[in-house]
């Protein structure tokens, strides 16, 4: 079994999502991922049954979807701001 699969990339998308649009606490972030590939070693379903290498590797996709979700939040905010204030002050 490969340690990365289709649903490897599902949580990279799930992650960046929700750290672009819904909320930005890592604390947070790190209780849902790591709980739910905890409750996955219990569930009874096929798709839940994975290698030890396979839940670090959805760990990491985790982790680098929501941090490239927050960092597109925050450029996206930045890129805001500077447009909103270049056009109340324009230059000379």
């Amino acid at each position: 079994m490969a340690f990365v699969n289709f649903y490897s990339v599902i949580h990279f998308f799930i992650w960046s999502t929700s750290g672009r649009y819904f909320f930005h606490q890592w604390r947070f972030f790190f209780i849902l991922s790591i709980g739910w590939e905890i409750l996955e070693l219990y569930l009874p379903f096929e798709f839940a049954v994975e290698e030890l290498g396979n839940k670090i590797m959805d760990i990491v996709f985790n982790t680098a979807g929501f941090y490239i979700g927050i960092r597109l939040r925050y450029d996206g905010l930045t890129d805001q701001i500077s447009n909103t204030t270049s056009q109340n002050h324009p230059g000379p």
